[in-house]
């Protein structure tokens, strides 16, 4: 065997790969969005040093530094690649940057149709070479302590910022592309959905144990936009996605914030599991879907600013309304913010572990 499937066979805390199959599991599983980032003062100090984002991004070595960084704080069951979902984009030639002070921001968008006929489909070893060398490293320091998550943006999502050129409020662009010229932006949305499939296997076969799609901007549709703009592209990479790697399962994890009144039809694009916003209780969520999936979610991230008794008890609530049974990773229902004090952010999770054992037995 190979050194990345040794890793495989001596995993020693699968539970939160196992909650995403819905198998049995001590306790619930848990980590968070965005858990190495700038609430931790560790991650700052790397950073620094790294120079900037995108060069602590294209940096394996660092980016592996900053992935276990907060795994050496709290007992989270999972790993995630730190990375940024718009580096598909900048292998496409948009070149991507960040301003001091500001979110990102694109050298050359996507304004009209003959710069989508522009795009491309990157070279997974080239062009994103770093992200794979980062999957590589990270996974040979893990040395099978937890599982490590590979993730992309939605198609929906990276068209986002491609047409608009940077965050914005109201999508004016890319929507206005999508309501006047759908043609392009259904060329737009594929070679992008091409490209996070080929990326997110590139992952996988780099080391990645399980994948998530975030679907960060899907909520922003109506639903008939929704079901054809953002849905159907995230299902044409779910059933292109390597489904098992190193004789274990892959399980595939769909986020679209703020878009739980379509859970219906999440549930049926072929993920394993879909992430909760903080809008909707994941007991009603859980009678909506049934056996379908998994769940993973989704305490308010803003809950962490409270006392750890305080988060004790909304950890506790979450717990109650999933109740018992299977098939729920716990999370929060968006990224940790950045100015939540660390120990908070130990509470949550030692909370979650301790009062779950009982949902379990």
């Amino acid at each position: 065997m190979n050194s990345v499937t040794d890793q495989m066979t001596t995993l020693k805390n699968d539970r939160f790969l196992k909650a995403l199959l819905r198998e049995p599991v001590d306790v619930t599983p848990v980590w968070m969005m965005r858990q190495a980032g700038r609430y931790l003062p560790e991650y700052k100090a790397t950073r620094k040093k790294a120079g900037s984002f995108m060069d602590l991004c294209k940096n394996p070595e660092l980016a592996c530094e900053v992935t276990i960084q907060p795994l050496e704080r709290f007992e989270l069951d999972a790993a995630i690649l730190f990375s940024d979902i718009l580096t598909i984009p900048d292998a496409m030639g948009l070149g991507l940057y960040f301003a001091e002070g500001e979110g990102p921001n694109f050298k050359n968008p996507v304004q009209n149709r003959a710069s989508v006929d522009k795009l491309f489909v990157p070279d997974m070893e080239q062009e994103l070479g770093y992200v794979m060398d980062a999957v590589r490293t990270i996974r040979r320091e893990l040395n099978g302590r937890v599982p490590l998550i590979g993730f992309s943006g939605s198609p929906w999502t990276l068209a986002t910022y491609m047409v608009e050129g940077s965050s914005s409020k109201d999508f004016a662009k890319v929507k206005g592309m999508l309501y006047e010229d759908p043609d392009s932006m259904h060329k737009l949305l594929d070679i992008t959905a091409q490209s996070v499939t080929q990326y997110l296997n590139a992952q996988i076969d780099a080391g990645a144990q399980a994948v998530m799609i975030f679907d960060t901007w899907g909520g922003a549709l109506t639903t008939r936009d929704y079901k054809n703009f953002s849905l159907a592209y995230m299902q044409q990479i779910i059933s292109g996605l390597k489904r098992e790697n190193e004789g274990r399962k892959v399980p595939v994890i769909m986020f679209s914030k703020g878009g739980c009144q379509w859970l219906e039809d999440q549930a049926n694009a072929g993920a394993d599991a879909l992430g909760l916003d903080w809008t909707i209780d994941i007991g009603l969520a859980r009678n909506r879907v049934g056996n379908t999936v998994a769940l993973q979610g989704n305490m308010d991230p803003t809950v962490l600013y409270a006392s750890p008794e305080r988060i004790r008890e909304e950890v506790a609530y979450i717990l109650d309304s999933y109740g018992k049974g299977e098939g729920h990773v716990f999370n929060l229902g968006h990224g940790i913010h950045q100015h939540v004090n660390p120990e908070h952010a130990k509470a949550f999770v030692d909370a979650v572990h301790e009062l779950s054992k009982p949902y379990h037995r």
